[in-house]
């Protein structure tokens, strides 16, 4: 009985230690995984995906990617450093991708490691287009979502213990929880979706940067509608989906423009 309650104290004490805040909407969320841990794990693992996959040789399009990336890194490091939160852009190595694949897809890794999928930029349509994806992708990882659903995971496989030996030492069971948590390099629907509250928070987030960037924010809810079309009306119910659906994501992106069109009138105007 005593051990048991030690163990009840221990987990709970973890649980505590171990929350964080997300940047601009402040929720609190579950953070098992070091930083440090998650860097060096991210940037190897780019880099094996890019060795393994075809980057894009079209100058134009590379050079769009690039530069929404930029201008939203930019972004990015402006409002952290005006919120005093400059501190968790620490070790932080952007990097932005084209890369060819016919997926609808994009992702950020931890550290800024970006890349996006010729396949979705038809979609994209035009410039803000692409970085109403960026934005989104990007604040995933500013948020944390991964390393949240990677605790997650790590809860249910590990029991939340051992976890530093299982990175270390490089645990096949650790590398299929990273892969899972991350995509990369991975088929859709074989990741670990993110659930419709990281989804609408990255939404969120990522609205607030592009519109930081430059972007005009009311290009989003097109965006998503062109998505929505694109996937060809094959989602899901929202109740058996961790995504919003598309009717429910246009409707609060569109409550958020108001919000958010200060920042970009501000950005169009310097």
């Amino acid at each position: 009985m005593i051990r048991n309650t030690i163990v009840l104290f221990l987990i709970t004490f973890l649980l505590t230690v171990a929350c964080t805040s997300v940047p601009v909407t402040g929720r609190r969320q579950l953070k098992l995984v070091g930083d440090n841990n998650l860097m060096q794990m991210s940037f190897r693992q780019y880099n094996t995906f890019l060795n393994e996959n075809k980057i894009s040789t079209n100058q134009q399009q590379t050079a769009m990617v690039q530069r929404v990336g930029n201008r939203i890194q930019k972004a990015v490091e402006k409002y952290m450093t005006e919120k005093g939160m400059s501190d968790k852009l620490k070790g932080f190595e952007w990097e932005f991708n084209l890369v060819e694949d016919d997926q609808l897809n994009a992702w950020c890794m931890p550290g800024g490691k970006v890349v996006v999928y010729t396949g979705i930029l038809p979609t994209c349509k035009s410039e803000t287009g692409l970085a109403v994806v960026m934005g989104h992708e990007i604040a995933h990882a500013i948020a944390q979502h991964g390393n949240e659903r990677m605790s997650q995971g790590i809860m249910q496989q590990f029991g939340g213990v051992a976890l530093n030996v299982a990175l270390m030492n490089k645990s096949e069971e650790a590398r299929a929880l990273w892969m899972a948590a991350y995509g990369a390099g991975s088929q859709m629907g074989v990741m670990l979706p993110f659930s419709r509250k990281q989804e609408s928070e990255a939404d969120e987030i990522g609205l607030t940067f592009s519109a930081m960037a430059g972007y005009d924010p009311r290009e989003a809810p097109e965006f998503w509608e062109r998505m929505q079309a694109s996937a060809g009306g094959n989602a899901p119910p929202e109740f058996l989906s961790t995504h919003p659906s598309s009717s429910t994501r246009v409707k609060n992106l569109k409550a958020l423009i108001p919000e958010v069109m200060p920042l970009y009138r501000k950005a169009q105007a310097n």
